[in-house]
């Protein structure tokens, strides 16, 4: 087993390792009288220690693949063979793969250090400790290493494990506070809107399987299955990427999440769940980019997600369900880049969206442990007081909105590029429609997402506070790192697609063959400086110039009002929630009840009735056993009278 081979092996081991071992901690351990406090400490700091190690560690192994990974490598064994069929154990690593575990790495140790502080009392009191913090910190690293398995797995199956360990970890995770009555709603909605989609993920999966002859992905990468297995099996792995990337009309899972911890969220928002998507379709691009029917699927899909997640972000009022609904329109700009046919724009940017969203979750994280509240209606005039706050919010949402030269104009910009050129020229493996529409969805998210990224820098930290508050100050140190280590790379990670090393390494592999050329655009530059850049810019400067306007005439109210009757259904997400609830929830449930009363009515009942039929009979043949001598010669004589009456009929017959 060579050098590279070895840290892939490891990467997911280390936190799987302290995982594992933070699982066996008690969570509120109890001593003897008085000792009880003494207890809960030590539980905590061994899992503080495990769970920093664990991420610090895959960390340190992903840099060190990064630096020694000169060319994709792959190692496998086989684990079992089931009539031809093999299952293998194995890791495939390229360069994408090593960056998006670097990326998984940075943000579970920013994540782990931050909860320190931010779970180190009960999250909506001053007394309370939180005293399942070993689970916490043990789900944590279990989610990194199932984040990271999805990233190394050279097999489909072994994939899937990853993919399915993070959905019971993310229910988990979102349940931990189960003092706050959405948070176990929200969590077991979690599970089961990504388990429909996940349900097709794993058909896809058997159908590439079964039609290789194994799950290894060089084997399903390399077979040449025919037009319609593949196109049915891609369609239906993007179930599962639209459950887990939170894509529509899956989506609706993810601003319910926001019940679970500030950390968690950043946690699925950066760079493990809905990253996995994404990461999953670009590992598994050359069949996709065969089956263009199923990019034009996702094509449309892309354009629809971009343009619903900006535009239910602008209503929001609670911060994190900005922060969560742009993600839900982020994960768009990724797939949409997929659908026109440029894998490597899309995987930059979820590095970019990694680095900026960590960024912001963390910091949204740090405003609201300051001011005990996730409502932007009762937070303003936090500058002065949350200085370092303020500025590194600044980054992560000039990021987000595509401010140059922050790492999100850079990332952005490509994916509109790579959008613009499938429209215009034509390029890309799917229609030019397809091309169109991804453009100008993106174009018109430019605009809507400055809008609601200035409305929240404008309603949370300028103007007057709307509530008083208790002398809001900037997080201690635990809090404070993690922030201002994120908006470095936040602000300057866009400069690395300049590197055509860094554009080579994000490129999908095996490349094509002559005998099936490819449909990618070109692998670079991933940086765009043209003349088109100007009209995003543009977008840009309109909407956020918009927001601000509209907040200096009254820097009192909400910008949010000029949406006029619009608001309330923006605020709803335009009621998907009710429409899922009316054709899923409901039928399933009036199903439910309808197989309830006929189990219990029919099944049960012929059951239960042929018992009671069986008992009676049993009862009145037992009182005839039991009758009086008289009665029984009776019934004697007259059970004889009738067989001899029998025998004489069956005589004169016969």
């Amino acid at each position: 087993m060579n050098g590279p081979t070895l840290l892939g092996v490891l990467l997911p081991a280390v936190p799987l390792v302290a995982g594992l071992l933070g699982l066996l901690l008690p969570p509120s351990p109890r001593g003897p009288a008085g000792g009880r406090d003494a207890g809960e400490q030590r539980a905590r700091r061994a899992a503080i220690a495990l769970g920093v190690i664990g991420a610090a560690g895959a960390l340190a192994l992903a840099v060190a693949l990064l630096a020694t990974l000169d060319r994709p490598v792959e190692a496998s064994i086989t684990w079992v063979d089931l009539g031809g069929l093999r299952v293998t154990l194995g890791v495939r690593l390229d360069g994408a793969a090593a960056l998006v575990a670097v990326a998984v790495g940075a943000v579970a140790l920013a994540v782990q250090v931050y909860s320190i502080g931010y779970l180190k009392r009960g999250p909506h009191d001053d007394v309370d400790v939180d005293h399942r913090y070993p689970p916490y910190a043990a789900q944590i690293s279990l989610f990194t290493a199932a984040m990271l398995l999805v990233v190394v797995a050279g097999d489909l199956l072994l994939l899937l494990v990853g993919w399915e360990v993070m959905g019971i970890c993310s229910y988990l995770l979102i349940a931990h506070d189960r003092r706050l009555p959405e948070a176990p709603a929200a969590a077991m909605k979690a599970f089961l809107v990504t388990r429909v989609g996940d349900v097709g993920f794993l058909l896809g999966i058997a159908l590439l399987g079964v039609s290789a002859g194994s799950f290894r992905i060089a084997d399903v990468l390399a077979h040449d299955h025919s037009t319609g297995t593949l196109t049915a099996a891609c369609l239906l792995l993007l179930a599962g990427v639209a459950g887990k990337s939170a894509q529509f009309p899956l989506h609706t899972w993810l601003p319910d999440a926001m019940a679970g911890p500030t950390p968690i969220s950043a946690l699925i928002h950066a760079a493990t769940m809905v990253a996995a998507g994404v990461y999953a379709v670009t590992r598994l691009y050359p069949l996709f980019e065969a089956a263009p029917v199923a990019l034009t699927v996702l094509g449309v899909l892309a354009s629809i997600t971009l343009l619903l997640g900006a535009l239910a972000a602008t209503a929001q009022d609670d911060i994190k369900r900005v922060l969560a609904w742009s993600t839900v329109s982020q994960i768009g700009y990724m797939t949409g880049a997929l659908a026109v046919g440029a894998p490597g724009a899309a995987l930059f940017h979820l590095l970019t969206h990694a680095a900026f969203k960590a960024l912001l979750f963390l910091a949204a994280g740090a405003v609201i442990h300051a001011v005990g509240t996730t409502l932007m209606s009762r937070m303003g005039g936090l500058r002065r007081g949350m200085p370092v706050t303020f500025w590194c919010t600044v980054v992560g949402l000039g990021a987000l909105a595509g401010l140059p030269p922050l790492a999100g104009f850079w990332s952005k910009d490509g994916v509109l590029a790579a959008a613009q050129a499938a429209a215009l020229d034509g390029e890309g493996p799917t229609p030019a429609w397809v091309g169109w529409l991804v453009w100008l969805a993106g174009l018109a998210g430019v605009a809507v997402t400055a809008w609601y990224a200035t409305r929240l820098l404008l309603r949370t930290f300028l103007g007057t506070t709307r509530v008083p508050l208790a002398h809001p100050h900037d997080p201690p140190g635990t809090l404070r790192w993690p922030v201002v280590l994120l908006a470095v790379p936040a602000a300057l990670l866009g400069f690395a697609g300049f590197a055509g090393a860094f554009a080579d390494r994000l490129q999908p592999t095996p490349p094509a063959t002559p005998d099936h050329p490819s449909n990618l655009l070109p692998a670079e530059p991933l940086v765009h400086l043209a003349p088109s850049v100007v009209l995003p810019l543009v977008l840009l400067v309109l909407g956020a110039g918009s927001a601000w306007i509209r907040w200096r005439r009254d820097p009192a109210a909400d910008p949010a009002a000029a949406l006029g009757p619009l608001r309330p259904v923006f605020a709803a997400a335009f009621r998907l929630d009710d429409v899922q609830h009316a054709l899923v929830v409901r039928p399933a449930r009036a199903l439910a009840a309808t197989v309830r009363a006929g189990d219990e009515r029919v099944v049960d009942g012929a059951v239960e009735g042929s018992g009671r039929a069986a008992s009676g009979l049993g009862g009145g043949l037992a009182a005839l056993h039991r009758a009086a001598l008289p009665r029984a010669a009776a019934g004697v004589l007259a059970g004889a009278l009738l067989i001899g009456l029998a025998a004489a009929l069956i005589g004169g017959t016969s």
